[in-house]
């Protein structure tokens, strides 16, 4: 396994409860190499580079491994998802009484955890925790029916049954007086304060981002310039504000190079270096394998991002993402249909509708296995959203705690973060707040976003846009409908038909029957998302096919 190397966000591993040593020896050397950053008689904690404590003295003591930490002695009394919403950061506390362990508001820093005996161990990669975990593992069909229909997994589910994601605002606690481990969960700010509608002006919601920028004053930026709203804007106040910036652009593989021409006017109008990362065909089935390996199997999501995530690392520059901001400032994700239900019923079904893959050109599941994974993914999705019913954010909100933090937060936090320092303004908790408190009728169809672009640069704000696109899209040819990526797909979707062949309807194994030119016609939006999705459970079974079980499915 190659490890990403952790040379800004650490690697951690521990475990807390009635710990066994030689447990907790097994998981340290199933990673990348650690050293004690605590040990005590129900918590260690582990860490690939030095790790002070945010908090210690005579009763016990604080740590937090997310980029963004607290500063200082922070109250005894301060709850941890104080912490975790303000930096969204996980961490260990050990109050004397208490010892817990967090994940961040959001979530979007990992925390994966296995029960043993009786005691957790816990890990900020998934495979080591497999080194844990009975072989052959057993499957967890939920996370993949996700995977496949979503992009993403939800609630806390990974690909395998005994190994959970702990999941946002959330924390596992265990108790010395009981000696009993529970789960503890905490609603964020933005649940427990309802962000009533404050009637903030389009300028106040632009200072307040110029108020975030001030946390990087003094610090060379890399800010991806798409042809979207979200990256003209981070690097029109990077610009405002006298920073050292470099721009970037790659081509998303979405068909068109449109990112790349709006992009090149965008950062000619605010004087601004930019360099285009260049796309091999040839390389793709290589830097399609490398993301999902390094995301773990968890999203088809971001082989794209691959090449450019390894020119970030060698940059030296702080690299300003755009996560969130669409749900926040645009309606990201939330349809027409979401807006005017009637009921929560016909909302819940209306964002779930926009969130899962439209239909193929053709059958790619089985009816059975079709029927299953939709029930699977509506049960799924009703929970990993019930604690936002009735709110006022409630459809921003249900995108940022599951697509946002589970599927997109990805490319900034696993592919660049390790390695290289990011930041995601939109995240920041005055920014956060206050674009929530923007109602979502005031967002529709991007007016406010447009309001804020204007605000921030209005020629930079009339330039075209891929949110709203103003001129014929070019075709250019895709990486991943090559002949290299067809090559690639066809054995991976080989791999499923033979391990699973009732996933499958009859028509795609016809497809897969005449060879890697059959996958051709599959050039649609949607076509290429079910592929993708396929194809990444695929390049897992050949990955882990000598550690998993007989692979007979639910729904047979």
């Amino acid at each position: 396994m190659q490890w990403p190397t952790f040379n800004v966000r650490p690697y951690v591993c521990g475990g807390i409860g009635h710990l066994d040593e030689a447990v907790l020896e097994t998981l340290r050397g199933a990673g990348p190499r650690v050293r004690p950053a605590v040990q005590s008689g129900h918590a260690a904690l582990f860490s690939s580079s030095p790790l002070p404590p945010y908090r210690r003295d005579e009763r016990g003591w604080a740590f937090a491994w997310g980029e963004r930490k607290p500063g200082g002695a922070a109250p005894w009394n301060a709850q941890w998802i104080t912490v975790a919403e303000t930096y969204e950061t996980p961490g260990l506390i050990d109050d004397g009484e208490r010892i817990t362990l967090h994940a961040g508001g959001l979530g979007l820093v990992d925390v994966y955890y296995l029960f043993r005996g009786g005691a957790l161990y816990f890990s900020s990669l998934l495979e080591p925790l497999l080194s844990l975990a009975r072989t052959p593992y057993e499957i967890n069909w939920d996370a993949w029916a996700s995977i496949i229909q979503l992009t993403f997994p939800l609630r806390d589910d990974t690909p395998y049954t005994q190994v959970k994601r702990l999941a946002g605002a959330s924390a596992l606690v265990f108790d010395r007086a009981s000696g009993r481990i529970s789960v503890e969960r905490m609603l964020p700010r933005w649940l427990r304060e309802e962000p009533y509608e404050a009637g903030r002006t389009a300028g106040e919601i632009l200072e307040i981002l110029h108020e975030v920028y001030k946390e990087l004053d003094g610090r060379p930026l890399l800010v991806p310039v798409s042809g979207g709203y979200d990256s003209r804007l981070l690097c029109s106040v990077a610009v405002a504000r006298g920073a050292d910036v470099e721009s970037w652009t790659t081509s998303p593989d979405d068909g068109t190079d449109t990112d790349i021409v709006f992009a090149k006017a965008i950062t000619r109008e605010l004087g601004v270096r930019h360099r285009v990362i260049p796309q091999d065909a040839a390389a793709y089935p290589d830097d399609a394998l490398a993301a999902a390996r390094r995301l773990e199997f968890l999203t088809p999501h971001h082989a794209w991002y691959t090449p450019f995530a390894r020119e970030v690392h060698r940059a030296g520059r702080t690299l300003v993402d755009g996560l969130a901001g669409g749900p926040l400032l645009k309606n990201f994700m939330v349809s027409g249909a979401a807006l005017e239900a009637s009921n929560q019923a016909e909302r819940k079904a209306a964002l779930l509708g926009s969130l899962a893959l439209g239909s193929p050109s053709t059958p790619f599941l089985s009816e059975r296995a079709e029927e299953w994974i939709t029930d699977s993914v509506g049960h799924a999705f009703t929970q990993s959203t019930s604690m936002l019913n009735g709110h006022r954010a409630e459809l921003p909100l249900s995108v940022l705690h599951t697509r946002t933090a589970r599927g997109i937060a990805r490319s900034p936090v696993n592919l660049v973060g390790p390695e290289v320092s990011f930041t995601a303004p939109f995240i920041h908790p005055d920014f956060f707040d206050a674009a929530l408190s923007v109602g979502v009728n005031r967002k529709d169809q991007g007016r406010f976003y447009r309001e804020l672009l204007y605000a921030a640069n209005p020629r930079v704000a009339a330039l075209p846009s891929t949110n709203v696109v103003k001129q014929p899209l070019a075709r250019v040819p895709l990486r991943s409908a090559a002949a290299p990526a067809r090559e690639y797909g066809h054995r991976m979707l080989t791999l499923v038909a033979d391990a699973v062949p009732s996933l499958l309807s009859e028509q795609l194994h016809t497809v897969i029957a005449e060879g890697p030119d059959g996958l051709t016609r599959f050039n649609g939006w949607n076509d290429r998302f079910w592929v993708r999705g396929l194809v990444l459970f695929g390049a897992w079974l050949g990955d882990y096919e000598d550690r998993l079980p007989d692979l007979t499915p639910p729904w047979t």
